[in-house]
């Protein structure tokens, strides 16, 4: 398993974070999205095996919130 922390401007409302958390977590081996309201991060835990950071990211940009840094460990 990997995980990725995507650091973000703080979100301004509460259906941010379930529009994010469930197209996330719609990503083939996805294990867990944690979107982070007040702090604007959004964690996820993946398996590399089925998908990787850049694809994480290109889904959360897509949706309108750009990805200001990420780390992955």
């Amino acid at each position: 398993m990997s995980k990725a922390v995507f650091n973000m401007e703080p979100f301004t409302c509460p259906s941010c974070v379930k529009k994010i958390e469930r197209a996330v977590g719609a990503i083939g081996g996805v294990q867990q999205v944690q979107v982070l309201f007040n702090s604007g991060r959004v964690r996820v835990e993946f398996d590399e095996r089925h998908t990787n950071a850049d694809a994480v990211q290109d889904i959360i940009t897509r949706l309108g919130y750009p990805v200001l840094s990420r780390k992955v460990a």
